[in-house]
């Protein structure tokens, strides 16, 4: 375990791993997990990631080990990643990131060196996320009520093809912290559509003039339009959907996922 501390002070911990085998020049990756949870999430695919490359897995703010903070946007967690690589002086990574981590990443790749950048069921047109989660703002604002509604959440993504156990694990290791995942979605919960969809252009036109191949692989279908959408602002952009994966497939098929990593890598 190590640490570093943001630019705006905040206590950001993470795992490093050393290449074991394999080329030992590989481009390192920096792995971001989802919202609630954190670097253990990664866990089965990390000693597997790490044949011929260093691998780091961190703990984004008020997640895991790290500190909370005052700000929890985009802009914020972003920077989360851009301290973990400029504290190990990290060569234009890979960046993979899940859920929240999709979208992070995906802000990352435009700000930062980077090799390439995966997302892992993150639509970023957020329209359709907000619709779904206004319905439960007020129950997510209930501080007894929230623990359950976080359950039910990813109990409804999580889909069929992850293995039980592997759900298990990832819930409890969980860190439903209300005051964090609020801060997270607190644009979604507040903002108008357009202003949503404002902060989403601002983040994702840093790509113009940037050659980073990005990949956005998705267990649950963004919906028609959506690989026609991200490759307006990212030139070459590819969009795959794995049917019936549910919120978890690189962990649903860590193999199919791995293989896939390495394909698009190469």
């Amino acid at each position: 375990m190590a640490s570093t501390t943001s630019a705006d002070g905040v206590s950001i911990e993470f795992d490093v791993h050393a290449p074991t085998g394999g080329d030992r020049d590989a481009t390192p990756v920096i792995l971001v997990h989802g919202i609630t949870e954190s670097a253990v999430t990664w866990d089965p695919l990390v000693d597997r990631l790490a044949s011929g490359r260093q691998v780091v897995a961190l703990d984004l703010r008020g997640h895991g080990r790290s500190g909370t903070a005052d700000r929890y946007d985009l802009e914020a967690m972003a920077g989360d990643v851009a301290a973990v690589s400029t504290a190990l002086d990290l060569d234009r990574p890979h960046l993979v990131g899940h859920s929240l981590g999709g979208a992070i990443v995906s802000a990352a790749g435009a700000a930062l060196p980077v090799s390439s950048v995966v997302n892992i069921d993150q639509s970023l047109q957020l329209d359709g996320f907000q619709a779904q989660l206004m319905g439960f703002e007020a129950q997510l604002r209930d501080a007894d009520a929230f623990p359950f509604v976080i359950q039910g959440l990813f109990e409804m993504m999580a889909g069929d093809r992850i293995p039980p156990e592997e759900m298990a694990r990832i819930n409890a290791a969980r860190r439903p912290d209300q005051d964090v995942v609020l801060g997270v979605w607190e644009m979604i919960l507040t903002l108008p559509v357009a202003e949503i969809a404002a902060v989403v252009d601002g983040a994702l036109t840093g790509y113009s003039g940037l050659d980073v191949p990005y990949l956005s692989l998705f267990g649950i279908d963004p919906g028609d339009g959506y690989a026609e959408w991200i490759g307006s602002y990212i030139d070459g952009a590819v969009t795959e959907v794995w049917p019936d994966h549910g919120h978890y497939p690189h962990l649903a098929d860590p193999d199919r996922f791995l293989a896939r990593l390495d394909a698009f890598w190469a």
